[in-house]
């Protein structure tokens, strides 16, 4: 009996021991994947049921999340996809990403978006910097999805949905097309045929308010010749007259950067307006429409473009 007994105050001495050993470890703040990655998310106030960063912030502002909404479909979507899992590029999935689950308010994600990353291989979106209130209304958006995930970063829960977007109507897009954009393009030249081509309207949609950025052509893919049409050049003539051309890689209020037509990357300090800078981009014209159409401007035209066989 006495044996019993000794045996059982030793496995509870034991026992005793190893919760006091977990408990030195677990991090201060509670248990389970939400303590270990609460992060300043945890800090803020949020669910302390939550498992992730992004889910323990408090929800955020209606309007920055809207405008974020809008920015990330132009410039991020074709790559990150709808549900930031990844697009038709192949843009890594952001629900995963650690970067995105630990950025608070888009001093993590503004500057991969800005600056772009060697690993894994992404260049600078869009080729003129975004404002920091445009980069913080993208990052806004991207953990109100965040918010709503599953675990393993899966996709918000829902039954699946078609999109309709052929709800336009199809003389008011041909009419809207010949007043803003015949200037620049042609449905008997560079958009010949184009609802043949491109026979999804989702993809067709996205295809031209993006300024062909992203997903053109059959499958995807943008030849070099198109990619040639829209890249950004720049002319920078010195105080001497002397002139340099060429692809423009960095411009802000100190310096330009570009890459000349032989390879060779130069710089230039910039004081005022001293050296003179012309910029050209070829979709200068979407961005300034991005601010004048409204929804039924672009269902209309998508449905003109339909059409166009």
């Amino acid at each position: 009996m006495r044996r019993t007994l000794s045996l059982a105050a030793a496995a509870c001495l034991v026992l005793g021991s190893l919760a006091v050993f977990v408990s030195a470890q677990e991090p201060q703040g509670g248990r389970g994947a939400g303590a270990r990655g609460g992060g300043a998310g945890g800090r803020q106030g949020g669910n302390p049921n939550a498992t992730f960063p992004a889910q323990q912030r408090p929800p955020g502002d209606p309007a920055l999340i809207a405008r974020g909404n809008g920015l990330y479909g132009v410039n991020c979507r074709a790559c990150h996809g709808v549900d930031l899992r990844g697009g038709d590029i192949g843009g890594p999935n952001l629900l995963r990403s650690q970067l995105a689950l630990n950025d608070q308010e888009g001093e993590l994600i503004g500057p991969v978006i800005t600056g772009g990353r060697q690993t894994p291989g992404m260049p600078p979106m869009p080729p003129l910097p975004l404002p920091p209130d445009d980069l913080k209304a993208i990052a806004a958006y991207i953990h109100s999805v965040q918010a709503t995930m599953q675990g393993q970063g899966s996709p918000p829960a829902g039954a699946r949905a078609e999109l309709n977007i052929l709800v336009g109507d199809a003389a008011a897009g041909q009419a809207y097309f010949k007043a803003n954009c015949s200037s620049c393009h042609s449905v008997t030249g560079d958009l010949r045929g184009i609802g043949g081509v491109v026979t999804d309207p989702v993809q067709l949609q996205n295809l031209w308010v993006g300024g062909g950025r992203g997903r053109g052509g059959r499958g995807g893919a943008v030849s070099p010749e198109s990619a040639a049409r829209r890249q950004v050049t720049v002319t920078v003539t010195t105080a001497n007259g002397q002139k340099a051309e060429g692809r423009l890689d960095r411009i802000d209020d100190f310096l330009v950067v570009l890459t000349t037509s032989d390879g060779t990357q130069r710089s230039f300090g910039r004081t005022g307006d001293v050296p003179k800078v012309e910029v050209r981009d070829p979709l200068e014209g979407h961005r300034r429409l991005l601010g004048v159409y409204s929804d039924r401007d672009i269902h209309n035209v998508t449905a003109y473009l339909v059409t166009l066989k």
